[in-house]
């Protein structure tokens, strides 16, 4: 009777060469197919782009059919003048609401925001309509961002609420009137919608524009905003979509 014999002692791996060994300590994992290391001289780095665009509210497209985004939830105070309709100001209200921030109106014809804000559902968290002089403090923080459109007519008093942190303000005037001069000065972006020629004029004095944008905005298409800031100008179209049409109607620069 033979004894049974104890099973072979299995061979030991191979040791791993040395060029793995360093492969993996230095976090390429595994090799695999010889490719050369992405890299870039100092020189290409100036050519590198990427399409990435601004956040914010997209309120139409540039000449070039890219969108146009108006970014009003900042950390620093930021006023917006609008010389133009309603229509377009609803437009980019509805718009500030759909991004999350809160919009408080302030106007001297509250029925034409009510329908607006009945329409939406959102209640008094996405919307709120409030008299000339009545809006009272929003809390603006960086998570609950406000937009305030004042809509006041011609000649709008000085709000009780002002533009701050997380907190933009957007004035509407129907025309040029004695204070645009003063709301021109305090706004860091100027909207330009249809306009007659002496106002054209005016404006192009108090934005130092050339002579071929003012003679344009008289024949500006409703729904065509140029918009200014600093030396930067662009002129935007602004198309509602199916709802917004639903709620709004067609652009328009009369109200």
């Amino acid at each position: 009777m033979s004894l049974p014999t104890s099973p072979p002692t299995p061979s030991a791996p191979p040791a791993p060469a040395p060029g793995f060994r360093t492969a993996l300590r230095t976090g390429f994992g595994l090799l695999g197919p010889r490719h050369q290391r992405h890299a870039l001289t100092v020189e290409q780095i100036d050519s590198l782009a990427l399409p990435i665009g601004d956040d914010g509210v997209i309120i139409g497209a540039d000449s070039a059919g890219q969108p146009a985004v108006l970014g009003v939830n900042r950390p620093t105070p930021y006023d917006v003048l609008l010389i133009g309709g309603l229509w377009t100001a609803q437009v980019i209200a509805l718009r500030a609401a759909a991004t999350g921030a809160r919009v408080a109106v302030e106007t001297g014809r509250a029925q034409s925001w009510a329908q607006l804000v009945q329409a939406l559902g959102v209640g008094q968290a996405g919307m709120s309509v409030h008299d000339v002089g009545r809006v009272p403090p929003q809390g603006a923080s960086a998570g609950s961002p406000v937009l305030v459109v004042r809509d006041c007519g011609m000649r709008p008093p000085r709000g009780r609420v002002v533009s701050g942190p997380w907190q933009s303000v957007l004035t509407l005037l129907p025309y040029l009137s004695p204070v645009a001069p003063r709301l021109v000065r305090q706004a860091r972006l100027v909207g330009v919608q249809r306009v007659s020629p002496d106002e054209a004029a005016q404006i192009g004095r108090l934005l130092g524009l050339p002579r071929g944008d003012v003679e344009s905005l008289p024949t500006l298409a409703d729904g065509v905003t140029l918009w200014c800031a600093e030396r930067d100008r662009q002129y935007v179209m602004t198309r509602a979509t199916d709802a917004e049409n639903g709620l709004l109607g067609t652009a328009r620069r009369m109200d």
